[in-house]
């Protein structure tokens, strides 16, 4: 059963107004994105930086408005609710920031942090906030006996895993992480990766993960949605995406990922040149300046996003013509040092908290 079904979305801002005020440029950071999100799910979000990742979480938490298109959260339309309506979204819809210091208050303390959500949607009664306190923290394995201590005490991925708990308060049915292990070393990321996944199977959380960082994406996520200058322009099974890649850019992203092995990066084939600019982007297929497949037909006409010959669906006018590289799948593997990391603390020490 889907949670979530985005259906045409878009989002445009003004980049420049003319004297009187009319909008001279636009940029359109979502250009007319579909999916669905299934109950339980984890759907990872990728591409480069400025691809409107961050844009589209943010529309679907109604942080923003859209200019075109709904959003629609157990059946519900949230793109039109207002009021107390829009009041009970934000309890029912929670985000993880990347940078867990800029989003914890420096004057609160952790207590005062996390009981915030319980006082603001009046879920548990004022005198039972501490003990509620106290147990979101040992969810996300860190002391009872820090919820009187600041956010300048605490290392990295504790300050996250505080923001998780935040988080968790409110007792959300849908999460939206924004990069949020990013700013986190590999064995902090691991820690934070994995309790993700535990209180994902002991609470139900359906999950919509934004990354860059593939190797992350395929250690959490069930499906993987590829995402080019506001489009999503490939969607599948995680293994699916990164074993049988259908679109280019897709096929692009994960021969960039790096290799432990210093010999196989002469393999590789990184994306060349820049993305286009989102105040003037291409015509046709946005991608068709960096393909190196790209024919007369992409440069005229947008592909839709389709499935063919059962596969995943990817935006591309010549998806069961393309090739697949032959070390790509290499490309593909988790690095085993981060995947040595994983099962270590899978194995148990997943809630360790971190000197």
């Amino acid at each position: 059963m889907n949670l979530l079904k985005v259906e045409n979305l878009s989002k445009e801002f003004v980049a420049e107004r003319t004297i009187f005020g009319r909008p001279l440029k636009t940029v359109r950071a979502v250009d007319d994105v579909s999916f669905e999100i299934a109950r339980g799910e984890t759907l990872a979000l990728v591409g480069e930086s400025g691809c409107g990742k961050s844009t589209l979480g943010r529309l679907i938490m109604r942080l923003i408005e859209p200019s075109d298109g709904t959003a629609e959260l157990s059946g519900e339309d949230i793109s039109t609710l207002s009021g107390k309506a829009l009041l009970s979204l934000r309890k029912r819809v929670q985000l993880v920031f990347q940078d867990p210091f800029s989003s914890l208050n420096p004057r609160m303390t952790v207590g005062q942090a996390i009981a915030e959500p319980l006082m603001l949607h009046d879920i548990v009664p004022a005198a039972e906030r501490p003990a509620r306190v106290r147990e979101l923290l040992s969810a996300v394995g860190l002391s009872p006996q820090h919820m009187h201590r600041y956010p300048h005490e605490f290392s990295g991925g504790q300050r996250q895993r505080i923001v998780i708990a935040r988080a968790l308060a409110s007792q959300p049915e849908f999460v939206v992480c924004d990069e949020p292990v990013s700013a986190l070393d590999v064995s902090i990321r691991s820690q934070v990766l994995n309790l993700l996944a535990d209180l994902q199977k002991k609470f139900g959380f359906t999950y919509l993960f934004i990354s860059h960082d593939l190797s992350v994406v395929r250690h959490i996520a069930d499906r993987v949605a590829v995402m080019y200058l506001g489009r999503i322009v490939e969607i599948g099974d995680t293994e699916d995406v990164f074993v049988r890649p259908r679109h280019p850019y897709s096929r692009a992203l994960i021969a960039s990922i790096p290799q432990p092995d210093p010999a196989g990066r002469d393999n590789m084939r990184p994306l060349e040149g820049d993305m286009p600019s989102p105040l003037n982007p291409p015509s046709g297929c946005h991608f068709h300046t960096r393909c190196a497949f790209a024919q007369e037909l992409c440069k005229q006409d947008r592909p839709a996003l389709v499935s063919s010959s059962g596969r995943q669906p990817a935006a591309c006018h010549f998806q069961d013509e393309l090739p697949l590289p032959d070390d790509l799948a290499a490309a593909a593997q988790v690095d085993p040092r981060l995947e040595r990391l994983f099962a270590a603390f899978r194995a148990g020490s997943s809630k360790a908290i971190e000197p």
